[in-house]
């Protein structure tokens, strides 16, 4: 007797994996730069219909600790920890030795990777006075992307800094944020970007946070942990 089809035994089926996350990271600028003028000055697209600089070689402490370092080792702490919990880390560059890449290359990295997030790291050269971070974002959108995760990345980045006891800026920005539209990384970006400043490195006593080890392990937690809250939405 042939068994109906509706009484027939279901085949086992097997849920598809979840994609795991991707998050890249952009350390600001590179340790061959400032060797190579010609080559990070040439000028690229902007993303807003003029042109930008490739690259430029970055801020240092007055003690010389660069800031192409500095955003190196806090990339690879980030990276890590990311990684430590499943996430796919994409990073711009691959050492703290080469050249670039050029703005535009980095704002497109996050489409080429399928990229989730892209989180710039950066610090500042601003006066001695001056204190404090600020997530950037760019103003205004250019595409869906930047028109509102983008922004409820730079938040979470922001509240994730704010809770691990690093002060906002006093001096550009409001409230920790900072709408740019000069910044062609973030520009040419179509997936939910921001660039962090972390802190203003001619400022004594926050270049000796970022010369510390100490202190970058503090900021790459910080980092990771905003970043960990906009993947779980």
């Amino acid at each position: 007797m042939t068994t109906p089809a509706a009484l027939a035994s279901p085949v086992p089926t097997t849920a598809p994996a979840a994609r795991a996350k991707v998050v890249v990271l952009d350390p600001g600028h590179n340790g061959g730069n400032s060797r190579n003028l010609a080559a990070v000055n040439k000028p690229v697209p902007d993303g807003r219909g003029g042109t930008k600089p490739c690259n430029t070689t970055g801020t240092q402490t007055d003690a010389g600790y660069t800031e192409h370092a500095f955003t190196w080792d806090l990339a690879e702490r980030v990276r890590d920890k990311l990684t430590a919990k499943g996430v796919t880390v994409v990073m711009t560059r691959d050492s703290d030795t080469g050249v670039g890449p050029c703005v535009d290359v980095r704002g497109a990295a996050g489409e080429k990777a399928n990229a989730d997030a892209v989180i710039s790291l950066h610090a500042d050269g601003s006066a001695p006075t001056n204190t404090g971070f600020h997530v950037a974002y760019s103003q205004p959108p250019l595409n869906p992307a930047q028109a509102g995760p983008a922004l409820v990345l730079s938040a979470d980045l922001r509240d994730a800094l704010r809770t691990g006891g690093f002060p906002v800026s006093d001096y550009i920005g409001r409230d920790g944020l900072s709408p740019r539209r000069d910044l062609a990384g973030l520009n040419h970006s179509t997936r939910p970007t921001a660039l962090v400043e972390c802190a203003n490195m001619r400022n004594a006593g926050e270049a000796a946070l970022m010369t510390s080890a100490d202190g970058r392990e503090r900021y790459a937690t910080a980092i990771a942990a905003g970043i960990e809250t906009f993947l779980s939405r």
